[in-house]
């Protein structure tokens, strides 16, 4: 199986498991998810604002939204939005004279956003301007320089072509756009056993860059201002959910974890294309 076949597999069957029992993503034992890094992203304030099932679906490592002032008129791109629950947020944020859109591979996600979609404009008619593509966040189907924000969450590390992605947030970013994501992070090198588990890699481990590597692709596709900021960093007692789950000897691998996988808010800028465009 490709890692795109699996990681369609493991998000449809995420989707599924919340459209058909209302049960959240990560606490279905089946899909081996990684706990310690999705659970208690957002606030009460933020849940109460969107239907259940976007909030049931999350299976990110932070929560974008927070990253940075979105403004009433701005359109945001989600890369890998899953349940829509970042473009729901989002959408609220920049109004009905912004645009928030989500871009998913996974039909059954895709099915689920909508759907969340739906249920949100019902409860706030007119005020939310929301467009669920479908696609892979390595060929963005939107026109050059087109958008002011890119969110993710937890996704890029999954693709197998980071740099090509960056690329794409690039291009399809408007002069003075932002790049603003939540993804998981290493520091120093990881355990081949580790990089060797496909189910760690679709679960936002195994496809992890070095915080150093991150910065230095988002520099080489053409950003400035680029930060990157811990949130989280995650100690033996994770390591040994998410290696067990695995298979994987944790007593063996464990300690030489322990501090090396971290969630990361990363920020970097689009330069402007001449003086006083942005």
């Amino acid at each position: 199986m490709s890692t795109q076949s699996a990681i369609q597999e493991k998000y449809g069957a995420a989707a599924r498991a919340v459209t058909q029992t209302s049960v959240a993503a990560c606490c279905d034992p089946g899909l081996r998810c990684c706990d310690p890094i999705t659970k208690n992203l957002y606030g009460a304030g933020e849940k109460d604002l969107l239907p259940e099932n976007a909030v049931l679906a999350s299976l990110g490592c932070g929560n974008p939204t927070a990253l940075i002032d979105l403004q009433p008129g701005e359109t945001v791109l989600d890369l890998g939005s899953g349940g829509g629950i970042d473009v729901l947020l989002s959408a609220r944020r920049v109004g009905p004279t912004g645009k928030a859109y989500g871009l998913d591979m996974t039909d059954d996600m895709l099915h689920l956003a909508r759907e969340n979609q739906r249920q949100a404009e019902a409860r706030n008619p007119g005020t939310l301007n929301v467009e669920f593509l479908k696609g892979e966040i390595e060929n963005i189907p939107l026109p050059d320089n087109s958008v002011d924000v890119i969110l993710s969450n937890c996704v890029i590390n999954l693709s197998s072509n980071k740099d090509r992605v960056l690329q794409e947030a690039f291009r399809v970013l408007r002069p003075g756009g932002r790049f603003a994501v939540s993804d998981v992070v290493t520091r120093g090198e990881v355990h081949p056993a580790i990089r060797q588990s496909m189910l760690l890699w679709v679960g936002c481990i195994a496809g992890a860059l070095q915080e150093d590597e991150y910065q230095a692709k988002l520099a080489a596709a053409g950003f400035t201002d680029i930060s990157l900021e811990p949130t989280r960093v995650y100690d033996i007692e994770d390591a040994r959910q998410f290696l067990t789950e695995a298979g994987v000897a944790v007593d063996e691998i464990a300690p030489q974890v322990e501090g090396k996988f971290l969630s990361a808010f990363i920020r970097a800028t689009k330069p402007c294309c001449a003086p006083g465009c942005c």
